[in-house]
């Protein structure tokens, strides 16, 4: 009977540092989800803002939607865009993609 108390004992070595050891793969993914997903997301979405900030009446732009024009006047949140001879649309701010070189 005391053989199979001896048997069924503790874990050898299974202290505070066994918890610490799980740990590590997973602040190891952590960091490599932040230097491959979090920090390239967050640097394009500084150029966007940056970019919406910079618009000036003339740039040419491109919209979410696809709808190339040229700026005509803005806003703090809307941009008056002319995409054809008398024709102008207000769009969000938001809504440009980009600017057209």
């Amino acid at each position: 009977m005391i053989d199979i108390a001896y048997a069924a004992g503790g874990i050898p070595g299974g202290g505070a540092a066994g918890g610490f050891q799980a740990l590590i793969p997973l602040l190891l993914m952590f960091a490599v989800f932040y230097f491959l997903l979090i920090r390239p997301q967050q640097k394009n979405q500084r150029q966007h803002r940056e970019m919406l900030q910079s618009l000036k009446k003339g740039d040419h732009i491109v919209t979410a939607g696809g709808i190339h024009g040229t700026v005509e006047a803005l806003t703090d949140t809307i941009v008056k865009v002319k995409i054809a001879d008398n024709v102008k649309v207000d769009v969000s701010r938001s809504s440009i993609a980009g600017k057209v070189e």
